[in-house]
């Protein structure tokens, strides 16, 4: 490697901006340079923006404490002294689309943690170890753009993050019909227990739009690229319920499938013990070794002992049963504002880095 790629965190003092800071701090790639947030928190240091708001286990690293926040639509003075930007404003849905695409314009590369452009047919949406190939769609976006440089690439909903990957890694036994409930933590929301006092001893059984998110972007994942856009997979089916869990941190979900070709229990324990992607060839710096650990406790995967499973970049799945209407039936835990938001977005970076389309 060369000199570190200049960052800026656009959103940098929510919870998942937040996340980044702890992610980027000490990153032998990526140097964070410029944070950028709401007109409130213009011109103060970092370490006064976020004030008593901090909500990470680390302090803020004394260099980012010290980083003037810029006004994160000041697309000239943010791109100025920035190789590429991750994205995590809490903005309008239309608000977004347009901030993001203008910095892809003003040729800097976006990385978004938002949902604005998952739905954008020459935006790759990425699981890095199961659609890599999706990247590519990158040079047909920076076409309509007219861009050298400048695109987005997106990070999907972080319900998704556990039970994609181990569909996916079952993906020659035809998963077909699947039924899935989340239990999503706190922080999904942005919020703490301090913040959102409600959920102690509650459980919230709607998360606006996200069993809509959870039945549709798997389909763009594991969908093609045709004719200079991604095409959605048609199949499997999926129902979806999410549902809100006094946890802080990591999303469970229990997953029911059937198959066209019915595995063995030990052949899809061995397909996800066994699964890995282009992160893991590449030895990316934040990829998990093991991208995928099965589990095989009566009472595991527990959310506080498991979410931080390689650092928080794993998944951990327990409980594979036979089940009375549905060929199998398992559970499985994913660390939502690490392997789910930031950490899911800094290993796209890396990957983007890899392949040559961060420069």
């Amino acid at each position: 490697m060369n000199r570190k790629l200049k960052v800026g965190i656009i959103g940098g003092t929510g919870m998942v901006g937040q996340r980044f800071v702890t992610l980027l701090h000490d990153h032998e790639w990526f140097e964070v340079t410029t944070i950028a947030a709401s007109p409130r928190s213009v011109g103060k240091t970092y370490k006064e923006a976020v004030g008593d708001r901090w909500s990470q286990s680390i302090d803020i690293p004394e260099r980012i404490g010290q980083i003037t926040v810029k006004n994160a639509t000041d697309i000239e003075s943010v791109s100025s002294d920035v190789d590429f930007v991750f994205c995590a404003v809490d903005m309008k849905k239309d608000e977004i689309k347009a901030l993001e695409e203008a910095y892809a314009k003003a040729e800097v590369p976006v990385i978004s943690n938002n949902s604005a452009h998952r739905g954008t047919q020459d935006v790759p949406m990425v699981i890095p170890e199961i659609n890599n190939d999706h990247i590519a769609i990158i040079d047909a976006q920076k076409k309509r753009l007219g861009t050298r440089k400048g695109f987005i690439a997106v990070k999907p909903n972080c319900s998704i993050q556990s039970y994609v990957p181990a569909l996916s890694a079952l993906k020659e036994f035809g998963p077909k019909d699947i039924s899935v409930c989340t239990y999503q933590a706190i922080s999904g929301a942005g919020k703490t227990f301090d913040t959102w006092p409600e959920m102690l001893d509650n459980i919230i059984p709607f998360i606006g739009g996200e069993e809509e998110k959870s039945e549709n972007e798997p389909l763009k994942i594991w969908g093609s690229i045709q004719d200079d856009k991604i095409v959605a997979a048609t199949s499997p089916l999926i129902s979806a319920q999410c549902i809100r869990v006094p946890v802080l941190d990591g999303h469970m979900a229990a997953v029911f499938v059937n198959f066209e070709k019915k595995p063995t229990k030990e052949e899809m324990i061995e397909k996800w013990n066994a699964y890995s992607g282009r992160p893991q060839e590449l030895d990316l710096p934040l990829a998990p070794k093991q991208f995928i650990k099965y589990m095989t406790e009566d009472d595991r995967p527990q959310t506080r002992l498991d979410r931080d499973y390689e650092r928080g970049m794993g998944v951990t799945i327990g409980r594979l049963r036979e089940d009375k209407q549905y060929d199998y039936k398992f559970v499985c835990i994913s660390h939502n504002t690490l392997r789910g938001a930031a950490g899911g977005a800094v290993l796209i970076a890396e990957l983007l880095k890899a392949e040559g389309y961060l420069n």
